[in-house]
């Protein structure tokens, strides 16, 4: 099992602003920023869990896809409209990938570094 994921971007402050905006429609926030890396998550019973890092660097975009699940498909487009309107562009709309299974809706887009970033839901609507 996963506890946390983190990431190089090659600019943080672009890349930090990015998220903040993004993750706000699934609930995400910026937790803390420690030793030049920011943490993004949720707050818990046992304090602030920041799952998804970056830090400045060289990015490692080849075959990097993040997927943040969310709990309900409204929170799939929330992400996807304010990723966009953050900069992100469009690497599959919001919609249904029945590829995967029947309830699997997904959206992704590009952050500003190139990495593939999903939220996804996999409940029935």
């Amino acid at each position: 099992m996963l506890d946390h994921v983190g990431i190089t971007v090659s600019d943080y402050e672009t890349s930090k602003q990015f998220y903040i905006k993004a993750f706000e429609a699934i609930g995400y926030k910026l937790l803390m920023e420690v030793q030049g890396c920011a943490g993004f998550g949720i707050d818990s019973d046992q304090g602030p869990l920041a799952t998804f890092w970056i830090h400045q660097g060289e990015p490692a975009t080849d075959m990097m896809h993040i997927a943040f699940r969310t709990d309900d498909r409204s929170k799939v487009d929330a992400f996807y409209d304010a990723a966009m309107a953050a900069g992100g562009k469009d690497h599959g709309k919001p919609g249904v990938r029945e590829i995967y299974h029947p309830n699997y809706y997904g959206a992704f887009v590009l952050d500003p570094d190139g990495y593939n970033v999903e939220a996804v839901c996999h409940k029935p609507e």
